[in-house]
């Protein structure tokens, strides 16, 4: 099914009325992206161009830039979020469990949400046996942390066309590569119904600084302001929005990033207007409603 026939469409005014947790106006979701790359894959990503334009296989800078990420970045934002007692999401490769048990244990430990993010960090295209890929990841989640893995994430947010039916067919619940509201909607699947959660393609620092070049404040300009337009509108309609921060180590966990970061959190954990919740309380906040949207 293509996503226009697996996504009805609706607009603000055809939403029924929300009641946020606790009297909140305002949903905040935050996602850590924890990934493998592998040295003897091209990287997903690069920060340097290989010189004279030269394709460079290992590719050892673009991966010492991640893996910076994951030695050192990450737990930068372990400090932020256990100093203002926020849990994120984890979107994380399910082999990062094996290959980064500190990581692994630490968000677990800390009541993390694990998110499945595919096994390795490579576009869903490319795996053969998808329905594998994903009860491998979901196994893996499971055995280490002890709780079912009911979200999913695409690696760069790729999907078949099949990866919906794959994924309620697995017993997910809900996934992040469909960012088309400031709520859940629903997806139709042969399997059932699936949520597309309002994850983020411009509050995200891979778009904001490493594609856009944006500098530290960027990100956390434009999280001010989203945050400050979904309020006005939620109180004018009595209703509740949602709204995504995705961030990654190796980009906002690096030293001259992460304070601006730090100054966001702490402003939007200063508003009671402002809930922080999971994934699955998200999704399991909005199936309690009467919404069939």
């Amino acid at each position: 099914m293509r996503p226009v026939e697996r996504l009805r469409y609706t607009t603000p005014a055809d939403r029924p009325r929300h009641e946020g947790p606790g009297g909140a106006k305002l949903i905040v979701w935050p996602v850590v992206n924890v990934e493998n790359w592998l040295i003897e894959n091209p990287m997903p990503r690069q920060v340097l161009v290989a010189p004279t334009g030269a394709a460079l296989q290992p590719d050892v800078p673009n991966w010492a830039w991640h893996e910076y990420g994951m030695r050192v970045g990450f737990w930068r934002f372990h400090a932020l979020f256990e100093r203002l007692g926020i849990r994120p999401t984890l979107s994380v490769n399910g082999s990062v469990i094996d290959a980064y048990p500190r990581v692994a244990a630490a968000a677990r430990d800390a009541g993390w949400e694990f998110m499945g993010h595919g096994w390795f960090q490579e576009p869903t295209h490319r795996i053969e046996d998808q329905r594998g890929m994903i009860a491998r990841t979901a196994q893996a989640i499971l055995e280490f942390t002890g709780r079912p893995c009911t979200g999913w994430l695409g690696p760069g947010l790729t999907e078949t066309t099949d990866t919906p039916g794959l994924l309620a067919e697995a017993g997910l619940r809900w996934t992040g590569d469909f960012v088309v509201d400031d709520l859940p909607a629903r997806i139709a699947t042969a399997h059932g119904t699936l949520l597309a959660m309002p994850y983020s393609v411009e509050l995200n620092d891979i778009p904001v600084v490493m594609i856009q070049h944006q500098d530290e404040r960027e990100l956390p300009r434009r999280a001010r302001l989203q945050a400050a337009r979904l309020l006005q509108e939620a109180e004018a309609s009595a209703g509740v929005k949602v709204m995504c921060i995705a961030i990654h180590p190796y980009i906002t966990g690096v030293p001259h990033r992460i304070a601006a970061l730090e100054a966001l959190y702490a402003e939007l954990a200063a508003d009671p207007r402002i809930a922080f919740l999971q994934g699955d309380d998200i999704a399991a906040w909005y199936l309690a409603s009467s919404d069939p949207a």
